[in-house]
């Protein structure tokens, strides 16, 4: 089901107005028990994270889709970016993934889906996964055995898939991928293009927040 290497592909930037565009889907709606707060306001310089998050796809993708809880409040978002609401808490993020997808079906035939905890994102990084999808249904990053399902790109058409899954239970997308063809590429490939995979930097606890904005700031000073 893994065949494809991120060797031989070949990496495209842009956004384009065309139906086989790749659009965004950014999911802002987990509880952060561990970090204590939420992530999508925490500060990074002048702005959130999830507006940081929201600015750095929309440099090379389009549209964005912010998937966040039912009564969830959220920092000041640009007027093109589409906010829509979980039906019900607590079922994880295949369901934000699912309602991403299905959002953006009639406007794009693939998304890059991401948390909104991921402050170093790379453009290059979403580039060469839209572009080691193929013809395939989902192109996901993996470690040895472990996948990255939130920095993956999903054909739209999955939505009803995934919400089949949903109705059964399940709240990984990890179940989604395994459920279709998938192309999967190696973390070592990827650092050809993220050399430090910043791009699968999350943030779970404060420990964590404080490295990635110290990272952050380091890599702005030797910009």
């Amino acid at each position: 089901m893994f065949a494809k290497s991120l060797r031989n592909l070949t990496i495209s930037s842009g956004r384009t107005d065309s139906p086989a565009a790749c659009g965004g889907v950014i999911l802002c709606g987990g509880r952060s028990r561990r970090m204590g707060q939420s992530k999508a306001w925490l500060q990074f310089g002048d702005e959130t994270c999830l507006q940081r998050a929201v600015r750095m796809l929309t440099e090379c993708i389009g549209p964005i889709v912010v998937v966040a809880a039912p009564q969830q409040t959220l920092p000041q978002l640009p007027d093109d970016v589409r906010i829509v609401r979980d039906p019900r808490e607590g079922d994880g993020p295949l369901a934000g993934l699912a309602l991403g997808l299905e959002t953006l079906a009639d406007v794009v035939d693939r998304a890059y889906v991401t948390g909104c905890d991921i402050p170093l994102l790379q453009s290059a990084f979403v580039s060469a996964m839209i572009a080691a999808l193929g013809d395939t249904d989902v192109a996901v990053p993996v470690d040895n055995e472990f996948l990255h399902p939130l920095a993956a790109v999903y054909r739209t058409h999955l939505a009803p898939l995934a919400w089949q899954l949903i109705a059964n239970d399940e709240r990984r997308p990890r179940a989604l991928i395994e459920q279709v063809t998938a192309t999967c590429i190696s973390t070592e490939d990827l650092r050809r293009v993220d050399p430090h995979l910043l791009s699968l930097e999350n943030m779970n606890t404060p420990d964590d927040y404080q490295r990635l904005l110290a990272l952050s700031q380091g890599t702005a000073a030797g910009s």
